[in-house]
């Protein structure tokens, strides 16, 4: 490999631009050299529009070819980890968007894949390659003893007709939204248990808003709340309350947006700010570190796994069955 991760997108998703070809503008490290599309016309505008230089109509196409190093899975949530799969058969680097699979047995296969290919493979939760997310870590041990962590991600998305309700495409408000809150609760709390779930429906399988109370094994208590369409209309925060102060963050999930954090302790509080590079560019940094020089990463594929796991759990709490991979190939 050379001194650039040559990049190629499975779909021309509108995430795409923001999320890896602006990034990759900025980078000496990385490139972004092909993307591949079932619609030709779309692959090509997204080709035109971003620069890209080679278009494939089949995503097979693009992971057969040799001079894509890696690629960014930004498909729908039921495709991820089949595709994932497919390119490390590949002998591709995979930045996978999260949620990284349909369920936690799906990101455990994905998983010991990454492992017995030695690839990287990076969910792709860009806020935790944020300073922000690094010193909300950094400000635990100010809090002393933990008691309770919770984290919000809630927005509007009111369109019905949007993926992210498809069923068949492993959609709802824990798997788009929550996935995020789940994963914050974890990175600062530890790994809880579902005690309770409650959930708003936009049908009988499938949650636009979704509330639950967690358990850590150290005895603290947490709670998360995701939201596509409910009366929360626009929540992104995050909270720990320890025995010796608090935490609380505005926008940890898109910092470059506007955030502030602020700690409380012996009734005093500090306001800390962190920027404004956006948090996919340090997340490709990480990534490209991670493929050509070793480095360590922190959203792992194992560390995937524990986060589907919670996800998986809240929906039986609450009910309703936990997401399948999408049937088509």
């Amino acid at each position: 490999m050379s001194d650039r991760v040559r990049i190629g997108v499975l779909g021309a998703a509108a995430i795409a631009p923001a999320a890896l070809v602006k990034p990759a503008l900025k980078s000496s490290a990385a490139e972004v050299v092909a993307v591949a599309a079932r619609d030709p016309e779309r692959a090509r505008a997204f080709a035109d529009k971003n620069l890209v230089p080679k278009v494939f109509d089949d995503y097979r196409a693009l992971l057969d070819d040799p001079d894509v190093d890696a690629v960014y899975n930004p498909l729908p949530n039921g495709l991820h980890g089949k595709w994932t799969l497919k390119a490390l058969a590949a002998g591709k680097h995979v930045l996978c968007e999260k949620p990284f699979a349909a369920n936690s047995e799906e990101a455990e296969r994905v998983a010991e894949a990454a492992e017995a290919s030695g690839l990287v493979v990076m969910e792709a939760f860009h806020y935790r390659y944020h300073p922000l997310a690094r010193r909300m870590v950094e400000v635990l041990p100010e809090l002393g003893a933990l008691r309770h962590v919770e984290a919000r991600m809630c927005f509007p998305l009111p369109r019905f007709s949007n993926i992210r309700y498809d069923w068949d495409l492993a959609g709802g408000a824990l798997m788009d939204a929550g996935c995020y809150a789940v994963n914050a609760v974890r990175m600062l709390g530890g790994e809880p248990e579902v005690r309770s779930a409650r959930v708003r429906l936009r049908n009988r399988k499938v949650d636009r808003a979704v509330k639950a109370d967690l358990v850590f094994p150290e005895g603290h208590v947490g709670f998360v709340h995701a939201s596509l369409w409910s009366g929360a209309v626009l929540k992104l925060s995050a909270r720990v309350i320890g025995e010796k102060g608090e935490l609380r963050v505005a926008n940890p999930f898109m910092p470059q947006f506007g955030h502030r954090m602020a700690v409380r302790l012996d009734g005093h509080t500090r306001n800390e700010r962190f920027g404004w590079k956006p948090s996919y560019r340090y997340q490709l940094d990480a990534f490209t570190d991670a493929v050509l020089h070793g480095k360590p990463f922190p959203t792992t594929a194992r560390d995937a796994v524990a986060n589907m796991k919670v996800v998986d759990a809240i929906y039986r709490a609450a009910g309703l069955p936990v997401r399948v991979p999408t049937a088509q190939a």
